[in-house]
């Protein structure tokens, strides 16, 4: 756990039951997104269910600010790093380094399993994001398309741990 002001970053544990708290926070902060990425985002295929599931899968950090959810992070363990997903602030709390300490938390993990690197991928029409992963360590290691497109679609984006 980090506590720091009055937001608390901690592990999702087996019991945790807030799942329709997390899916309205991710579908909030990622609502900006929609109209602007192409194609849109899969946020819009979670369910508090499938949440559930990816946390059974994944290691998950809330961002609590006494008890609303005010940030949340997924991060899906691999051979030689961890996969970042789904990191989300609630949109009245972005800017105040929540989402660094989220990560802060990813990278705590990686370091602690002894990976090398974490990595993510954030849209090609997302620039903002890419300045901030940057301003975080991360490089750009490649762009892709997702399935059905003929141009770059996501940025893979990595940060080696040293």
């Amino acid at each position: 756990m980090e506590r720091s002001d009055a937001v608390l970053i901690t592990q999702i544990v087996a019991g945790f039951d807030r799942w329709d708290d997390v899916l309205a926070l991710i579908m909030r902060a990622f609502a900006s997104m929609d109209g602007v990425i192409d194609p849109p985002s899969s946020a819009h295929l979670l369910t508090a269910d499938s949440l559930r599931d990816k946390a059974r899968q994944e290691t998950g950090f809330v961002a609590l600010e006494g008890d609303r959810i005010v940030g949340c992070v997924f991060a899906l363990e691999r051979v030689a790093e961890f996969y970042v997903g789904k990191l989300a602030v609630a949109p009245d709390c972005q800017g105040q380094g929540i989402g660094r300490r989220l990560m802060q938390a990813v990278e705590g993990l990686a370091r602690s399993r002894g990976k090398a690197a974490i990595e993510l991928q954030t849209r090609v029409e997302l620039t903002g994001n890419h300045a901030a992963f940057a301003r975080l360590g991360f490089q750009e290691t490649e762009r892709t398309a997702h399935e059905g497109y003929d141009r770059a679609t996501s940025i893979t984006m990595r940060k080696a741990l040293a």
